[in-house]
């Protein structure tokens, strides 16, 4: 049975790429400000991470577990006390408590921290891994990158949907050793084996829905609103430009049909994060 899961909100990274509000729509000066939102839950089964953002190792070994030109383009602002094995200790947490890490991708801006808790189960889609293991192109072997993953030897892959049905999307609803309100979504396009992470909350159900899209006005309204440094950024990661367009479309569609049962956030808008931050409406 279904049953409510308490959800943190955390910021797990900072980027300020040049440019602005022709990132974030808000800034007044020359620098955007980007987020990596991630998710901590207190389960039954543990405390589960949904993403990690930049670990530990990010920060003091940058170079070169992170490609220098996504340094330069996000101008990524590394900073120990935002990765989650540190915001985790401050809630009152150790690092053992976190049993399972649940990935929307692979991406290094997403798994940057998954060896700061080299006991985790990490659960995540097989195509997602398997593109990982090519690394085919010149963005793929910059996105994916082999020594965020070294220390990590527990993984639980998964293979599209098993059948079950959440509002209409497939999911995989029976992630090894986690209670049924913790689900994967699988919204392929910004990478292979891209998912968004569905929680059944103590106010009802929230989509992380990773980097299905990127920008607030692409959700909650019929008609899609993007800035130009976010569209841009989109298609210069996108790998299937029909299939996440597609998805994208039945995000939006699913926030304006289920605004009552489904929160829905992205991992980089700084406004929704501080929305959720403060419990306010979206």
């Amino acid at each position: 049975m279904e049953r409510a899961t308490r959800i943190h909100h955390l910021n797990c990274g900072t980027d300020c790429p040049v440019g602005g509000a022709i990132f974030n729509g808000r800034s007044k000066g020359p620098l955007g400000h980007l987020v990596c939102h991630c998710l901590l839950l207190e389960t039954d089964a543990g405390l589960v991470l949904v993403d990690t953002g930049y670990g530990l190792r990010d920060v003091y070994r940058t170079h070169p577990r992170l490609s220098v030109a996504f340094r330069l383009m996000l101008n990524i602002h590394f900073q120990e006390n935002q990765t989650a094995v540190r915001q985790i200790q401050a809630l009152g947490f150790r690092r053992e408590d976190v049993r399972h890490i649940v990935l929307t991708h692979l991406d290094f801006d997403h798994a940057g921290g998954l060896e700061d808790f080299p006991d985790a189960t990490v659960h995540v889609m097989g195509q997602e891994l398997e593109a990982f293991g090519r690394r085919n192109g010149f963005v793929s072997r910059r996105r994916y990158r082999p020594m965020q993953l070294d220390g990590v030897h527990h993984w639980e892959r998964y293979r599209g949907g098993d059948g079950e049905r959440w509002f209409g999307f497939n999911c995989v609803r029976n992630l090894k050793g986690l209670p049924p309100e913790i689900l994967l979504v699988p919204l392929r396009g910004h990478t292979w084996g891209h998912a968004g992470v569905a929680v059944k909350g103590e106010n009802g159900w929230l989509l992380h829905a990773g980097d299905a899209y990127f920008y607030r006005g692409e959700v909650r309204a019929r008609r899609r609103r993007c800035t130009p440094g976010l569209r841009l950024y989109q298609v210069l990661m996108e790998v299937d430009r029909k299939a996440r367009l597609s998805n994208q479309q039945r995000v939006r569609d699913l926030s304006l049909s289920h605004a009552d049962e489904v929160r829905l956030i992205c991992a980089h808008d700084a406004v929704e994060l501080e929305a959720c931050m403060r419990g306010a409406p979206l």
